[in-house]
Formats: C-alpha cells, structure tokens, sequence
C-alpha cells in the first residue's frame, strides 16, 4: 500500500470511529457532547485528503450513508433549536447572526450567486423567480437570496416537513424586515410531488438535505425536476467532494447531465468555510444532455468570493450562541 493508500484507509478509520461515537448518542439535540463529536468529524473532513467516497467498499459506503443521514439529523435539529430562540426576540431578522454557522451561509450564498452570475447571467435578468428546494426551520439560504442577491425576486421555499415551514414563517411575523416577507413564501409539498409549478421558475436551488436516504434519492429527485422545469431554466445543487462526502451526499455532474440539465459549472471548495461544492447547469430542451462540465475549482477570478479564511468554531460555540439569544430574549 503506497502512502496515498495509507493516509486515505487511516482517514476513513478515524472517521468510522466518530460514526461509532455519534451512533451512541442518546439524542442528536444540541449539547456539549453532540457539539463536540461533530466539531471533530467537520474538522476531520474539510482538510484535503487522498479519500474517493467512490471507491469505498461496501462497509464504508453503509457507514457514509449512516453518517450523512446522521449529520443532517444533526443539523435539523441544531437549526430548529435556532430558530425557535431567535423567533423569540424582537425583529428577528436582525438576530440570524447569532446563528453560530452564519457566515458559513453567507460565503456559500455568496459563491452560488457568484457562479451563477457568471454562467447564467439571463437568469438573474428582473424580475426573477426563485424555488429554493429543502429550506428547513432556519432559512437561511432563502432569505440570504431575497435580501441579499436578489432584492426584487420572488422567493418560494420548500421543505416536506410543516412544523420546518411554521418555524420558517414565524421568523417574518416581527418586526421590520424590509420587505422581504412580502417576496417569500414557505411551502410543505415533497418536490417529487410538484410539476407544473416548477415550469415558473427561473432558477431552483436544491440543498443537500434532500435526497439523503440514498444516491438513487438524489438522482431520482433531479431528473424529477429535468422532467418539469423550464428550458433555459438554471439549477445549483449542492454536493461533496472528497473526505466531504462523509457530511452530505456526494451528487455526479453526470447524474445531472442524465436528468435533462447541462452542466455548466462544478466547484469544489478548497477552505474550511465552505463545505458544499456547487454546481451550476441549465435544463435543456429534449431531455438528457451529458456533456462535460466546465470545472471551476478553484473559480476563474472573475467567480471568486472574496471571504476571510478563518478556523473552525471551537466545541463551545453553538452553545455560547444559544446562552447570548436566550440572553437577549430575557
């Protein structure tokens, strides 16, 4: 085994033996425990490494897919838990800051819109209509391109779950947020379920937390919306790349290109403050279309987004994060 090898087979050992430690916790809710033992795994899988999720055997493909599964449990509830503390304060919106991965979502957001200005200009032409598939109880995202990128769009959020959507809502019912409730909606539906609404949008985006169950999920879902989206109509998915691919589903730009898109931009984050890699295609007319993507990792200058590389938070930070909003909301 040459040392590439090595390094790739101790990577995945270390990360097996925090999937043991995570499996028996006796809650995913937010604690010191849970903070840690996923602190540890983030940091264990944003560092470049050797590892192709591709070529794992079956043991650690099973134990990837228990993981992914775990992590976004992990977050759901880390997101919930947020969201009912901040709807607590006056003006909420001006409270999301609080949220102790924020500016994760921020330079996420920034390096979607960024790649998206670049390779699909037309569909940022006003007024835009957005679909942001998988929002969750934190919308983060959402509201990011409503306030942020797009100030004039239309922005409708999925997410299957109803109590996500109420928790979502109650974020906009206080206070001044400048117009942006007025441009949002929050919808409970599964995206496999919509059809001809999805011919209204001009640009979806699609989380990772959809589709975690399994590949064939993600698959499924995408070719879903290559079958009902608009011609010319622009799709960022987000995805994983390397030892990444233990924390949220690794999605192919050939399982785009097969669902009726072409792919016209693949970006593969080389920092620790963004974990997802992007990519950006459009759906084509006549179905499948499986050219090559252009990569763009790391970005053209002209994509980049200018962000301060700063370390991972320390164990403590979510939880000093909730201590200051239930602080602030006494």
């Amino acid at each position: 085994m040459d040392a590439q090898n090595k390094a790739a087979a101790a990577l995945v050992k270390k990360i097996a033996g925090l999937h043991r430690a995570i499996s028996k916790l006796p809650s995913l809710s937010p604690s010191p425990e849970v903070d840690a033992l996923f602190t540890a795994l983030v940091a264990t899988c944003v560092r470049p490494s050797p590892v192709d999720v591709a070529t794992l055997g079956p043991k650690a493909q099973r134990m990837r897919g228990e993981l992914v599964r775990l992590c976004a449990d992990a977050e759901a509830r880390l997101e919930a838990h947020c969201s009912d503390a901040v709807a607590a304060l006056d003006h909420p919106l001006h409270h999301l800051r609080l949220f102790p991965y924020y500016e994760d979502y921020v330079s996420l957001s920034d390096l979607e819109h960024a790649l998206l200005a670049r390779h699909a200009p037309d569909r940022l032409a006003a007024p835009v209509r957005v679909a942001f598939v998988g929002s969750g109880s934190l919308p983060l995202s959402s509201l990011l391109l409503a306030a942020r990128h797009m100030p004039s769009a239309v922005v409708d959020s999925f997410d299957w779950c109803a109590d996500a959507n109420d928790r979502a809502r109650r974020l906009l019912l206080r206070g001044d947020d400048g117009g942006v409730a007025a441009r949002m909606s929050f919808r409970t539906a599964d995206v496999e379920g919509l059809t001809h609404e999805l011919a209204a949008y001009d640009v979806v985006f699609l989380a990772t937390s959809v589709g975690v169950a399994a590949a064939e999920q993600k698959a499924r879902v995408i070719a879903h919306l290559g079958e009902h989206m608009a011609d010319g109509a622009a799709l960022i998915v987000r995805s994983a790349h390397g030892a990444r691919g233990f924390l949220c589903p690794v999605v192919e730009p050939a399982d785009v290109g097969r669902g009726g898109f072409q792919v016209l931009a693949v970006h593969h984050p080389d920092d620790d403050v963004v974990i997802n890699s992007v990519i950006v295609a459009r759906k084509v007319a006549g179905g499948r279309h499986e050219l090559a993507p252009a990569a763009t990792s790391p970005p053209c200058k002209c994509c980049e987004v200018e962000r301060p590389r700063r370390r991972l938070p320390p164990t403590s930070c979510h939880l000093d994060a909730m201590d200051e909003i239930r602080r602030r909301a006494w």
